[in-house]
This record gives C-alpha cells, sequence and structure tokens, in this order.
C-alpha cells in the first residue's frame, strides 16, 4: 500500500514519456525535396495534376519513404481520379507513420469515394480515437462518406443481379 503513489507517478511519466514518443516532430525534408513540394503544390492549386505528380515523385525520389510527400502524392493521384493508386500511397505513408492524421484521413475520403463505406468508417473510427470527433480531418472524412462514392466510381460499382455468366464461364466447382 505505500508504494501505490509511488507505482502511480511513475505510471503517469511512462506514459507521459511514450506518448511524447509517438508524436515526432514533424520529418524536415531535404531542400530540394521542399522546393518540388512547393512546386507539386502550385500545380495541383492550378490544377495541372500530371505536374504535381511528376514534382511529387521527384520529391519522393529525393527523399525516399518521405510520408509528407507520400501523402502529398496521394492526394494528388485523387485529384487525378485514380483513387487505388492514391489509397496505395495513404497505406505506404501509414505503415511508416501509423498516427498520420492527414494519411488517415486521405485514405479514408478515397475509400468513401471509392464506395468502400465499410473500410472508410473504420478509419472515421480510427480517426476518432486519434484527434476526436470535432477535429478537421474526422469531419472530412464524415463529410466523404456522407456524399458516397464519386460519380466515377459509382459508374464502376456493379452488383452481383447484374452480373450475366454465360455456360461456358461458370466455375467447375458448381
Amino acid at each position: 500500500m505505500r508504494y501505490t503513489p509511488a507505482a502511480v507517478a511513475l505510471s503517469l511519466v511512462v506514459a507521459v514519456s511514450s506518448s511524447m514518443l509517438h508524436s515526432q516532430a514533424s520529418e524536415a525534408l531535404d531542400p530540394r525535396a521542399s522546393a518540388l513540394m512547393e512546386q507539386g503544390q502550385a500545380s495541383l492549386k492550378a490544377g495541372a495534376t500530371g505536374q504535381a505528380v511528376d514534382a511529387f515523385e521527384a520529391a519522393l525520389a529525393v527523399e525516399p519513404g518521405s510520408v509528407a510527400v507520400l501523402v502529398a502524392l496521394a492526394e494528388a493521384e485523387r485529384a487525378k481520379g485514380l483513387t487505388g493508386k492514391a489509397i496505395r500511397y495513404y497505406r505506404i505513408a501509414l505503415e511508416r507513420d501509423p498516427r498520420n492524421l492527414e494519411a488517415l484521413a486521405g485514405e479514408g475520403i478515397a475509400l468513401a469515394e471509392k464506395g468502400a463505406t465499410e473500410k472508410a468508417n473504420r478509419r472515421l473510427a480510427r480517426l476518432e480515437s486519434l484527434c476526436g470527433a470535432d477535429c478537421a480531418q474526422t469531419r472530412d472524412v464524415s463529410a466523404a462518406i456522407a456524399r458516397g462514392p464519386s460519380p466515377e466510381n459509382a459508374a464502376k460499382v456493379v452488383s452481383a443481379p447484374e452480373v450475366k455468366t454465360t455456360p461456358g464461364t461458370q466455375s467447375a466447382n458448381q
């Protein structure tokens, strides 16, 4: 019993120090990669998504594995309408930094645009656990889920009754 206050204090110190380790400062980019990132952001704002992707890919060559560059590249791919490719880049970023709110939100939005609402809801729940229900990323993903699949992705979704099979294409297991 007399060690309880000391044990509580020690556990509090460990909890605070471990949470500080998880919230690392953002990575400092190489000046060349930083210049390419600025060029890519300017191209993206101007609507030149192809040039933005090129700039972000060049920045990724300078800074391999940079989470900031991967997220920017994913956003550019999503702007081009390539949500599958964007999801791939978001997942690579999340492998490197699982607590990155921008990558989680971007992946959640891309999944919602693709029509994978169950997975998007999982990303939303993860965001809510990390930053709460009122953070900007949580609101963005929630709005994307409410909007549903984007028109170009909605046209690609096919339900089972719409699929017609011919007798020669059925599997041997039937």
